[in-house]
């Protein structure tokens, strides 16, 4: 396949074309009063979204060069999205304007490399400013900033709050599709693991079909259990304490698994056995945070420790244990509160140095299951669009939530980016370096003209006055199109999220900057269809 190679000025202006149809669809997404747009698919309904990474996700240009721009600004927006989960737009907008002024002013002469190093500069000078100028999270504003991520509306913003404040800032936050058309929220208490009973004979309640097990001892064992020798001389030990028992095991089967559901059912020990959740090595570590949390011992091969031998003290204690087909939950395990802290800071660590996504999600269920407990939202909507539109605002609402938890805040509306603008004016550097710097100064206002210019309002005017204020929280309030203290107003952005959405923006903008050619694949011509053979008789 032949490539063409394009040089200088006309390889970065092939890049600013895609990057400009990529960012003006993305960025009439921006702000309270931003507009949708309609992604086609090839099967089902199309998606209706105000989600810029969505947007960004779905664009694929028919020019090869173009779409190189497009696709490295597309770079900025999943980058952002993967970091802090939202301000996707904001990135885009930032990226778009950072690239086209840093393209005028090389085409004008300057040098690249100089601007670039210029920019680098003045983005750490601004992240610095965005971080004094973030305040940590109170009350309220947890429920606000949900809101301003989830384009203002303020039943998700609610119902996140809610579920922050259940299952605190380590607890994992789910979200599904409901049946019905309210949006609610269930929070699972406690340890819950996907493994339900190994027999219905364990049943205590046959209304809800559930075994529940008060104040109960957990034997937890990492084979299978299947003759009931190993097994006696423990039973007997816990019958005569008149506690129930759950055993955790790769399996419990054959003469064991009989025995226990005889004496169930005589009433001479209440007992249930579940299988142990997860597979390999994760299993281990799953019923290890088990053992740590009930305060009993994980009965591994690597322990050494027979069947026969083990002792009351060895097993694990909890306040209550819920079992059913699917599902089995420990409830207030007896766990020493200092073993369990150790056992968190060693997750953090894992989730910290992990470079797998998968592993990192896993890790992070396992974390909240023992701080906190898991948070299930039920998204619920009309229709099969309006659902899939409203879980991705959810999704991005509950990111943003977390990033505000984790950084703090700063005023919303493009008004954090505006204010770090003063703090570029002290920056001093030499020739084509200082235009590095004015490029993200003139840059840093883009947000705010785009929130304005959606909202209907001229962009510079509404920057002109902001600028002027001033209270440092003051800004543009889209929704009701006046000017008020964003702070009071609950109009918030994650320091996180302005953070990145700056960093990714100008790393990938000064890059392209610097790009001398282009290497692409031709285009291929369509060929016609062939006609039919010559001669041959018309067909009638």
């Amino acid at each position: 396949m032949a490539k063409q190679i394009v040089h200088g000025e006309d390889s970065r202006q092939a890049i600013l074309r895609g990057v400009n149809m990529l960012a003006d669809a993305v960025k009439i997404t921006l702000g309270p009063k931003g507009r949708n747009v309609v992604l086609d698919k090839k099967f089902g309904s199309p998606t209706i979204t105000k989600d810029g990474v969505t947007v960004a996700k779905e664009i694929e240009l028919k020019e090869p060069l173009e779409n190189m721009g497009a696709q490295m600004v597309k770079e900025v927006a999943s980058k952002t999205s993967d970091v802090a989960g939202d301000g996707t737009t904001t990135a885009t907008v930032l990226a778009q304007a950072i690239f086209r002024e840093g393209v005028k002013t090389v085409a004008a002469g300057a040098n690249p490399m100089a601007v670039k190093r210029g920019i680098e500069r003045a983005v750490e000078v601004a992240v610095e400013k965005i971080k004094e100028l973030s305040k940590p999270v109170k009350g309220e504003m947890i429920a606000q900033v949900a809101t301003v991520s989830a384009n203002n509306d303020s039943t998700i913003g609610n119902i996140i709050a809610e579920a922050m404040k259940k299952v605190g800032k380590d607890g994992v936050i789910t979200v599904e599709e409901a049946k019905a058309i309210e949006t609610t929220l269930d929070v699972v208490e406690g340890m819950q693991f996907d493994r339900g009973y190994l027999s219905p004979y364990f049943v205590t309640d046959p209304d809800r079909m559930e075994c529940v097990l008060e104040n109960a001892l957990i034997l937890i064992h990492e084979k299978k259990i299947s003759t009931m020798k190993d097994l006696l001389p423990l039973l007997e030990q816990v019958a005569k304490m008149g506690r129930p028992l759950l055993i955790i095991a790769e399996e419990v089967e054959g003469e064991a698994l009989a025995t226990l559901v005889v004496n169930k059912l005589r009433g001479t020990l209440q007992a249930a056995a579940v299988k142990a959740p997860g597979f390999g090595d994760r299993r281990k570590a799953m019923l290890e945070d088990i053992a740590i949390l009930t305060g009993g011992k994980s009965l591994t091969e690597d322990l050494g420790i027979k069947l026969e031998n083990v002792h009351i003290e060895d097993l694990g204690r909890a306040k209550k244990v819920v079992i059913d087909k699917d599902n089995t939950t420990i409830v207030e395990g007896a766990g020493k509160s200092q073993a369990i802290e150790g056992r968190v800071k060693q997750l953090r660590t894992q989730i910290d140095e992990t470079t797998s996504d998968y592993d990192r999600e896993k890790l992070q269920e396992r974390l909240a299951k023992l701080v906190g407990g898991v948070a299930v939202i039920k998204v619920g909507a009309a229709t099969e669009t309006e659902m899939k539109e409203k879980k991705a605002r959810v999704e991005d609402a509950m990111h943003a939530t977390r990033a505000a938890v984790e950084e703090g805040i700063v005023p919303g509306g493009g008004v954090a980016f505006v204010r770090a603008v003063p703090a570029l004016d002290k920056v001093k550097l030499e020739h084509d370096e200082q235009i590095g710097v004015n490029i993200v100064k003139r840059s840093l206002e883009e947000p705010l003209r785009m929130i304005a210019s959606n909202a209907g309002h001229e962009g510079a005017v509404v920057l002109g006055k902001v600028k002027e204020a001033k209270d440092a929280n003051l800004g543009f309030d889209a929704a009701t199109e006046e000017y008020t203290d964003m702070i009071s107003a609950g109009i918030l952005d994650p320091a996180k999220v302005a953070r990145t959405a700056l960093q990714n923006a100008a790393s990938i903008s000064a890059l392209m900057l610097t790009t001398e050619a282009l290497v692409s694949e031709i285009p291929e011509e369509e060929k016609a269809p062939a006609g039919p053979p010559g001669g041959a008789p018309p067909m009638y």
